[in-house]
């Protein structure tokens, strides 16, 4: 076996796949590339350019979702993570779009793009474009403390990837100076802090904290 992942530290998408294969006790090696500065020999892997891609032996695949629902699929003895009857498999998914599809565009390419990305990348941020996210963010927020009920966790009373897909994109949002506000959200909030302690999230969120101070 032999794992690559290739894409940037602090994509929330790069995150959860690092995050799956550490909960998996998979091995990998990690290859920096960088949004908007990919190398040609990346455009034969995912013609799309776009993080995070894996490489397993001879096997490639893109797209944060097929890959960690592929790892699941290959290595299923390992920590499963997708679910283990036909609701629960489907909720999670639900959940992982919501985030990928739903939280991200306000969460990381607004809040941490404007708030971070930008300076680092000599632009402008937009701050206007921020305070209209962070109001949008506010339903979906509504939204998942609902979802969360009583539970400790999302699906099935245990960590899963909904829950792993939903705090990568917090990570962001905590990266561009915003919290979850534990006075309306505790669940979420609470959710938050608890997967957060797991030692999986801990290391990456050490290797990132570098990525960071570079930035400035």
């Amino acid at each position: 076996m032999s794992l690559i992942v290739y894409g940037a530290a602090l994509s929330p998408f790069v995150r959860k796949v690092r995050a799956c294969l550490l909960e998996k006790k998979l091995p990998y090696t990690f290859e920096l590339i960088l949004p908007r500065n990919q190398p040609d020999w990346y455009f034969q892997i995912n013609p799309l350019g776009r993080i995070p891609a894996l490489r397993d032996g001879e096997f490639d695949v893109c797209d944060s979702s097929v890959i960690c629902s592929y790892l699941e699929q290959k290595y299923p003895t390992n920590n499963a993570l997708c679910g283990s009857s036909a609701e629960e498999v489907a909720k999670i998914r639900w959940l992982e779009k919501y985030a990928d599809y739903e939280l991200a565009p306000l969460t990381t390419f607004t809040v941490f793009f404007n708030r971070v990305l930008a300076k680092s990348m000599g632009l402008p941020g937009d701050e206007v474009a921020v305070q209209k996210a962070l109001a949008q963010l506010v339903p979906h927020f509504d939204y998942l403390e609902q979802q969360l009920a009583e539970n400790d966790y999302f699906v099935a009373q245990r960590f899963t990837l909904a829950d792993l897909a939903i705090v990568s994109q917090w990570i962001n949002f905590s990266y561009g100076n915003e919290t979850l506000d534990a006075r309306r959200w505790p669940k979420l909030a609470a959710h938050k802090q608890r997967v957060l302690q797991r030692e999986s999230l801990q290391s990456l969120l050490a290797d990132e904290a570098k990525m960071l101070a570079r930035l400035g």
